[in-house]
């Protein structure tokens, strides 16, 4: 296929391939699944500021494996925990729980009892929403 000007014409997929392929990501760093521990539904992480870790934690129902540096906490939570929801800022939502900016693994800071590392997705991001006074993306007001 070509360009009515005579060049080709590159697909969508095409871009995004060759775009991935400018870039020269660093080792890749994936938060571990404590021994002893499974994860069926796979693992993704939620990462946040420390400051709001320790607003959150008493909120929920049940955590996870936590892991912590001096700046920020990430949550472990089953894979596709971000499907339709908008976490609200400055969380940062890390597919396969892989850090790839960071030098060095945080440390386990929480690890529960049982053999799920998972932090439930919905009271995480309702904390989340809460303390950073952000409505739940399902609660907002749809414009036409």
């Amino acid at each position: 296929m070509s360009a009515p000007h005579g060049g080709p014409v590159l697909s969508l997929d095409t871009l995004v391939r060759l775009g991935r392929g400018l870039r020269t990501p660093g080792p890749l760093r994936r938060l571990p699944v404590p021994e002893g521990m499974t994860a069926p539904l796979g693992c993704d992480a939620v990462a946040m500021p420390a400051r709001l870790g320790h607003w959150v934690m008493p909120r929920l129902p049940r955590v996870g494996c936590v892991y912590a540096d001096g700046t920020h906490w990430w949550w472990l939570v089953p894979a596709d925990s971000d499907q339709a929801l908008e976490w609200p800022a400055p969380v940062h939502y890390a597919t396969g729980a892989v850090l790839p900016d960071a030098e060095r693994l945080p440390g386990l800071l929480h690890r529960p009892e049982g053999t799920l590392p998972y932090t439930p997705p919905i009271p995480l991001y309702l904390a989340l929403c809460r303390v950073t006074g952000t409505a739940p993306s399902w609660s907002r007001q749809v414009s036409a």
